[in-house]
């Protein structure tokens, strides 16, 4: 299992979205295909395919817990995590 299954199963989980490190959670995306652009402390993320446009934004070195979840919503509707 890699380092991105694993942070997949715990964003699926859903029991640790304020503790899912930032840095992480914008490499997933990379992984999964996500085109980045950063302006400022915004980082947009789209994918072709995909109708929502992902804004993430630093907590820290955190991601914002209602960004993990926005996150998981995503991943089970266009079933990224192999479901």
């Amino acid at each position: 299992m890699t380092r991105h299954d694993k942070l997949i199963d715990r964003i699926l989980r859903g029991a640790a979205d304020a503790n899912i490190d930032f840095d992480d959670l914008c490499a997933l995306l990379g992984h999964l295909g996500f085109t980045s652009r950063v302006r400022g402390s915004h980082h947009m993320f789209s994918k072709s395919g995909v109708s929502e446009r992902i804004n993430r934004q630093r907590n820290g070195a955190k991601a914002k817990p209602y960004q993990v979840r926005q996150v998981r919503s995503i991943i089970v509707k266009y079933r990224f995590g192999g479901e």
